[in-house]
């Protein structure tokens, strides 16, 4: 584990808070994999880099993805300590740590190839776009099964929402602010909307995972001066829709409540559904009960990964990774003992991958 630990260590002394920033730290990885001798291609796109690492063969593909760049924070979090069994750092938990044990589970599979094939991705913006994850998807950097090594617990995240974020322009009309009887105030009929919003159809529905969808009054901005009532208001939006929601249903349903305010797509992005019986996910738990000694909690996620991109295409992903808290947060930590455990998991799920012939099957 000393190995893991100081390049989890280095990785968040590089300060990866931005895809530039983030370039730094894909050169070390980069070059830690080719002295192990993993084969390595940095792709780049529009001034996207991204890292692709490939060990083993055969006619099954898992993808290991992760991301290098992490939230900002203060400096003293970007000087990583190991103290009671836990590595202390920014971005030690989302997702470093992770990380490096997943390019330490390749390095170690070069010395004995499994029959299939495992890509390992390593990516500079999830956390801002994701242009990087869904760069390689577009270039056919795909497989039979991903796992994104988000911060999980050792649970499997199986299903995600679907991002829709919307700009709403409300319009008003203005009058003195001593006698707003003779005006309609923008910011009040945003408002208005913004709850109608919440009692749409879409807003009541449930789902396994889920128990509902979530709407965010993001940003609000009205009014010029004190004495003139707003003539006009604009809001922010940010619906987290569910697995088997329409966005474009959900945003037929916004527009007929709002009548002439104008509605804009900002953002758009599909949930994750991947089924809990599919054949891999079923072996992924299988293999963490075999090495944890319980069955491994299934979830669905609030907020969105990388999974999306794939999960798009119809190959079915999920999030999963060591124990640890506070990510985005002070005192960010991965466990370190669930850190060695993710690697076991993560090895044995690959020798067992589903649908593939074992030397000893031939």
């Amino acid at each position: 584990m000393k190995e893991v630990l100081e390049l989890a260590s280095e990785l968040i002394r590089t300060q990866p808070t931005s895809p530039s920033r983030a370039k730094i730290s894909l050169q070390i990885a980069a070059k830690w994999l080719e002295m192990r001798g993993v084969p390595v291609t940095l792709k780049e796109e529009r001034g996207v880099e991204a890292l692709v690492a490939y060990v083993g063969g055969g006619e099954k593909t898992i993808v290991l993805n992760g991301h290098l760049d992490v939230v900002p924070g203060r400096t003293e979090q970007f000087l990583p300590e190991v103290r009671e069994g836990r590595l202390y750092g920014r971005g030690s938990y989302d997702m470093l740590g992770a990380v490096a044990a997943m390019m330490h589970v390749v390095a170690h599979l070069t010395k004995n190839p499994p029959w299939c094939r495992v890509v390992l991705m390593l990516v500079p913006d999830e956390e801002t776009a994701g242009r990087g994850t869904k760069m390689l998807v577009r270039c056919g950097y795909v497989g039979d099964f991903v796992i994104c090594g988000e911060p999980s617990n050792l649970g499997i995240g199986v299903q995600a929402k679907g991002i829709l974020q919307l700009a709403v322009r409300v319009q008003g009309v203005a009058a003195h602010g001593s006698r707003p009887w003779l005006g309609d105030n923008a910011i009040l009929k945003a408002v208005e909307l913004y709850r109608g919003i919440e009692n749409l159809p879409f807003a009541g529905e449930t789902s396994p995972f889920f128990s509902g969808p979530s709407i965010n009054l993001a940003k609000i901005r009205g009014g010029r001066v004190y004495n003139q009532v707003p003539p006009d208001c604009y809001m922010g939006v940010d619906i987290r829709f569910l697995p088997g929601q329409n966005s474009q249903e959900i945003l037929r349903q916004i527009r007929s409540l709002s009548g002439p305010n104008r509605v804009r797509v900002i953002s758009r992005s599909p949930a994750v559904q991947t089924s809990p019986d599919n054949p891999y996910v079923l072996q992924l738990t299988k293999t963490v009960a075999s090495v944890t000694g319980y069955e491994p909690r299934l979830f669905g996620q609030d907020g969105a990964a990388d999974t999306r991109y794939f999960s798009q295409h119809g190959i079915p992903a999920v999030e999963f990774g060591p124990a640890g808290a506070n990510h985005h947060g002070d005192d960010e930590y991965v466990d370190i003992g669930s850190l060695e455990t993710f690697m076991k998991i993560l090895t044995l799920y690959i020798r067992d991958f589903p649908g593939v012939e074992t030397k000893a099957a031939r």
